[in-house]
């Protein structure tokens, strides 16, 4: 039995704790830089909060900016 127990966080906490539009978080988990969402039911679904933490300091401990969007389309 785990001793730990996950905490879940809504689409409206999330929002609340990372500074990207929900746009910016579905194309980030789309191509695996965000930690995905899962359903809950069929209209609710979640993030585990310890999977976003541990993304926010990876992110803080990388301390690389990623290229602005207008440098990745002259590529």
């Amino acid at each position: 039995m785990r001793s730990e127990s996950k905490q879940l966080i809504n689409r409206k906490r999330l929002l609340s704790i990372v500074p990207l539009s929900e746009r910016t978080i579905l194309d980030m988990e789309k191509r695996g830089e965000f930690p995905r969402r899962f359903a809950i039911t069929t209209r609710m679904v979640a993030w585990d909060l310890q999977e976003v933490e541990a993304w926010m300091d990876k992110c803080k401990a990388a301390g690389v900016l990623p290229p602005a969007p207008c440098e990745l389309n002259a590529r």
